[in-house]
């Protein structure tokens, strides 16, 4: 009996969610998301080709024993697209279809940004074989179909800070190239500290 009132609630919950959701096109192509605002607009985020950098430490180097990092790196510091943390957080993601599982080709993560460029670890390796990888540090979302070939995202996740989606072919097993969309999430720490700096 409990596991029917859930599963009611859960239907009714996405019931509303749909209900107050107005009418946006899917985006026109795979791979792009545009972020859909509290108050009922849309907001395409820019798509970045990444660059994949590989660095050993100092170890590896003096002497042959150590790690050697994987990176996606964007040569810019921040996102364009900038959402408030307070607020409800949605995606509408173009895919090939929407008939996979959204957790196993939508990847929701974090950048560390310094002031040139914004990185992401994706993978390590040890001199001694061992390879670590899906090392992104993910956003977690609940996913439901939304027209034809796309999802709709909403992050349980919002933390402040800068961030990438990215979506993969499930029928392919090379991509051609990495494309991320990217976002930011601003919170009141994040105001508060700009307005220090303008105060300064």
């Amino acid at each position: 009996m409990k596991r029917l009132l859930l599963l009611a609630a859960l239907l009714c919950a996405a019931a509303t969610t749909r209900a107050q959701m107005p009418e946006i096109p899917e985006p026109d192509f795979i791979g792009e998301v545009v972020a859909v605002l509290p108050d009922g607009s849309t907001a395409k985020l820019e798509k970045e080709t990444v660059q994949m950098r590989t660095r050993a430490n100092a170890g590896v180097l003096i002497v042959g024993i150590g790690k050697a990092k994987t990176k996606i790196v964007i040569e810019s510091p921040a996102a364009a697209v900038r959402l408030d943390g307070e607020q409800p957080i949605r995606f509408i993601v173009k895919a090939v279809d929407n008939n996979s599982d959204p957790i196993s080709i939508i990847n929701v993560f974090r950048f560390d940004a310094t002031k040139k460029r914004r990185l992401a670890e994706v993978a390590s390796a040890s001199t001694f074989g061992s390879v670590k990888t899906n090392k992104l540090e993910r956003l977690r979302f609940e996913a439901s179909k939304y027209g034809e070939r796309s999802y709709l995202l909403t992050l349980l996740d919002k933390p402040a800070g800068e961030f990438g989606i990215t979506v993969s072919n499930p029928n392919l097993i090379d991509e051609k190239q990495t494309i991320v969309a990217t976002f930011a999430i601003e919170g009141p720490a994040d105001e508060a500290a700009e307005a220090a700096e303008a105060a300064e």
